[in-house]
């Protein structure tokens, strides 16, 4: 399989890692990856604020990078969600454009998504040691029903426990722009989060979407606990989460 990596603003910018433990984990599936070097965001931060306008031309710019591939895979549910369910909202009053978003919406998959369900494979590469807690991002939860593709693929790795957090798909309170709008409740929701983590008494938070991950991580410093760490389930899965 063909597959076109969509690496994220956030990972090629905050942790890299999770792009070079996405290529891992997809060649060890099989995939032929290729990695157009001149991708850019997928617009969702100007969608979010109302800037439909600035958000079509990115995403005029993402067809044109990726439209040719068999696959399209993102470590991230909340890009994924853009690209395959507000994409071709954007488009809608262009039956031609939108025909043709639609398609590569249905071509467009979350990292764990693909894994588990397209590429099947069998056995994570990791070995990680240790006990961790899921938190399920509230994009790929709700626009993409990731919930159960993230934890069979942890399940392949004999080492590792799943202790499930308290209200493990209840928001971060990062959400993008929600997190600049509403500080103090996005601020409260995040301690809580980081309670029931705490709760788990796990190793590792771990989970598909870097954003929600820096949200919590850095309210779990903040709040003292320099001891818990937040890896993303590509890390996890690939091995790359003792690599510095």
């Amino acid at each position: 399989m063909r597959v076109g990596l969509f690496v994220t603003c956030l990972v090629d910018s905050m942790r890299p890692r999770i792009g070079f433990a996405t290529i891992k984990l997809l060649e060890a599936a099989g995939c032929e990856v290729i990695v157009p070097e001149h991708q850019t965001c997928c617009g969702q931060p100007g969608y979010n604020s109302g800037d439909r306008e600035s958000a079509k031309k990115l995403a005029l710019k993402f067809i044109s990078e990726f439209e040719s591939f068999e696959y399209v895979v993102i470590p991230s549910g909340s890009c994924a969600g853009m690209i395959r369910v507000h994409y071709p909202e954007l488009f809608g009053d262009d039956p031609a454009l939108f025909a043709r978003f639609t398609a590569l919406g249905k071509r467009t998959y979350e990292l764990t998504d693909f894994l588990a369900n397209i590429a099947k494979l069998e056995k994570a590469p990791g070995n990680f040691n240790g006990t961790i807690t899921y938190h399920d991002s509230c994009s790929g939860l709700r626009e993409l029903d990731v919930y159960k593709q993230p934890r069979a693929l942890l399940a392949t790795m004999p080492q590792v426990a799943l202790n499930e957090m308290v209200e493990s798909t209840t928001c971060c309170g990062f959400g993008g722009t929600f997190s600049v709008k509403y500080g103090e409740i996005s601020t409260r929701m995040a301690d809580n989060k980081c309670q029931h983590i705490t709760d788990t008494h796990a190793d590792a938070i771990v989970g598909g979407d870097l954003g929600c991950l820096l949200n919590i991580e850095g309210r779990m410093r903040r709040n003292g606990d320099n001891t818990t760490r937040v890896l993303h389930v590509a890390e996890v899965l690939s091995g790359m989460d003792k690599e510095r």
